[in-house]
């Protein structure tokens, strides 16, 4: 008897807890509802609910592949417990990973036939999966593959016989995912003949198209470009022949901060600019700072131009004195991406050596697809740059080096021992990321509390200790890893006995974290850093996640 009411009060306090947790999911206070969740299964590790509620907790830190684990446990435990085949569905989506999702929302779909709500998931899961497999089918090899950037000269803006600035198969591509997706909605299943002649006829358009390129009849030359004259009555900023001045930079920047638009032919002038540089820099660039001269470093920006006008406020412009690094995550997210990634690249333009850009897991296809900057670009500027773009961020450097002492990179460590600089020199980053090797874990692995290597909890890239630390930098002589990549509270987080810092630039992250943000000073030659917290500005009523993928946004 005595047993069965310790079981009953383990049990009532496991639901105590559980209900402490919900409030402060409720709060937005994520980290500290995992906490509680987990307090809760520690008493009662049978209650599929506590896995489920831990998984979304998760899902909210960005947290993947511990959501993944969490809901796969509750599942475990109740094979007919909806929420856990949901949960898990949810965190496949926001990974990118449509065909899992897509097992798991039809097996909600099972579980409950009338729900509206599962219903409606399970078909914009549906339409992301035929979406994929069409845009696999028509992908080009990637031998065959043309640059756009290689078909666009900006000066020749206005002045070509074509109105076309537009890869003839890059411009069809997107129209022909439209019509099929379109198709799909419109005739269902049950007619899917007329969705495979559409296909068919779609396939010989483009086929004959690429075949006309190749045989050399001018859809790639460069004379061919959309008739974008500048208009005589655009008030907007402009550059005056090839050079992107200071005046430039901050007309253009207080156009956006108005919410006005930079006209497209000098849109195209940055970011080509902007490719021929990044091209010609190594994967790990040195960093050398004068002495009695500083340096500043950013962390992730997530598309928040406002709070990114701030840092400039606070701490001055880029400039050759004043010199900068983003450490990646400039887009996505934030519903200001093209203001973001057109400032910093202007900027780069105007100063080679006042800005330094760094690539993070969001500069890539597969991200911009889910998280909303390609759906931005698609909207503020055109199909073109989201396919110029992406080449852009393939040209990006991994990491950075400052003094032969502070190594800078987006996400972190690896998940072998013995690996020098040289090696990071020597990756071939002309791509978009893998999911294991240098790069990946470069771009996507988070330090951990406890000594090692653990698996990652955003399930690609890895977790390591401040052992693993602390052997990477005596084994390349440095002293310190700054690394960005996760929200923090305070803007930043110092961890492994002091020789690792995350830097975190977006405060109250999405509208909701209510974290600051942060940038680190260093001065030359002590290079101890400054950190500098900041809060969140107001901005434009337009929501993060404004253009992402509708499926996500129904989970966000």
């Amino acid at each position: 008897m005595p047993d069965m009411e310790s079981q009953d009060s383990t049990v009532s306090r496991a639901e105590e807890i559980k209900v402490l947790a919900n409030e402060a999911f409720k709060a937005y206070k994520f980290g500290q509802a995992i906490d509680l969740y987990t307090q809760a299964i520690e008493l009662n590790g049978q209650n599929a609910f506590y896995w489920a509620n831990r998984a979304f907790a998760h899902t909210k830190l960005e947290e993947y592949g511990c959501a993944i684990q969490d809901a796969s446990k509750a599942i475990e435990i109740d094979p007919k417990y909806s929420k856990g085949y949901y949960r898990r569905g949810a965190a496949f989506l926001a990974m990118g990973k449509f065909k899992e999702a897509l097992r798991d929302f039809q097996q909600v779909k099972k579980i409950c036939p009338n729900d509206p709500d599962a219903i409606k998931k399970l078909k914009e899961c549906e339409k992301a999966v035929m979406k994929l497999k069409f845009e696999e089918a028509i992908a080009a090899p990637e031998s065959e593959r043309r640059s756009v950037a290689d078909s666009i000269d900006f000066q020749s803006i206005g002045t070509g016989p074509s109105s076309s600035s537009v890869p003839t198969q890059v411009g069809i591509a997107p129209v022909a995912a439209t019509v099929l997706a379109a198709a799909v909605i419109l005739v269902g299943r049950e007619t899917a003949a007329m969705v495979v002649a559409v296909v068919m006829v779609i396939l010989v358009v483009l086929g004959a198209c690429w075949w006309g390129g190749w045989r050399g009849s001018g859809v790639f030359r460069k004379s061919q470009i959309l008739d974008l004259d500048v208009e005589p009555h655009y008030s907007g900023a402009r550059i005056e022949g090839d050079t992107v001045t200071l005046n430039f930079v901050k007309k253009m920047m207080n156009d956006f901060k108005n919410q006005k638009c930079l006209h497209k032919r000098y849109a195209f002038q940055i970011v080509l600019q902007t490719r021929e540089m990044l091209r010609a820099l190594p994967s790990l660039v040195d960093i050398n700072i004068p002495d009695g001269k500083h340096f500043t470093v950013c962390g992730d920006v997530h598309g928040q131009f406002y709070d990114l006008l701030n840092i400039f406020e606070l701490n001055g412009l880029p400039s050759e004195e004043n010199p900068y690094l983003f450490n990646g995550d400039f887009v996505d997210r934030g519903s200001f991406s093209v203001e973001v990634i057109l400032t910093l690249f202007a900027f780069k333009c105007m100063c080679p050596s006042a800005i330094y850009l760094s690539r993070g897991n969001h500069e890539s296809k597969s991200m911009n697809k889910i998280y909303g900057f390609e759906g931005e670009v698609r909207s503020k500027l055109s199909e073109t740059f989201v396919e110029l773009f992406a080449e852009v961020f393939c040209c990006l450097p991994l990491a950075h080096v400052i003094n032969d002492k502070v190594f800078v990179v987006h996400g972190g460590l690896f998940s072998v021992d013995g690996v020098k600089l040289s090696d990071i020199r020597a990756i071939d980053r002309f791509c978009e990321p893998p999911e294991e090797g240098l790069m990946c874990e470069l771009l996507w692995s988070d330090p951990q509390p406890y000594p090692g290597r653990g698996p990652s909890k955003r399930g690609v890239g890895l977790s390591f200790g401040v052992d693993v630390t602390e052997k990477f930098l005596l084994e390349n002589n440095l002293d310190l890893v700054v690394r960005s990549h996760e929200v923090k509270d305070e803007g930043y987080e110092i961890e492994h006995d002091g020789k690792l810092i995350t830097v975190f630039s977006a405060p109250n992250y999405c509208d909701q974290m209510g974290n600051k943000g942060a940038f680190m000073q260093f001065e030359a030659p002590e290079l101890k850093p400054n950190i500098v917290t900041f809060s969140a500005v107001p901005h434009p009523d337009v929501k993060p996640m404004a253009y992402a993928n509708n499926f996500l946004r129904m989970f966000s």
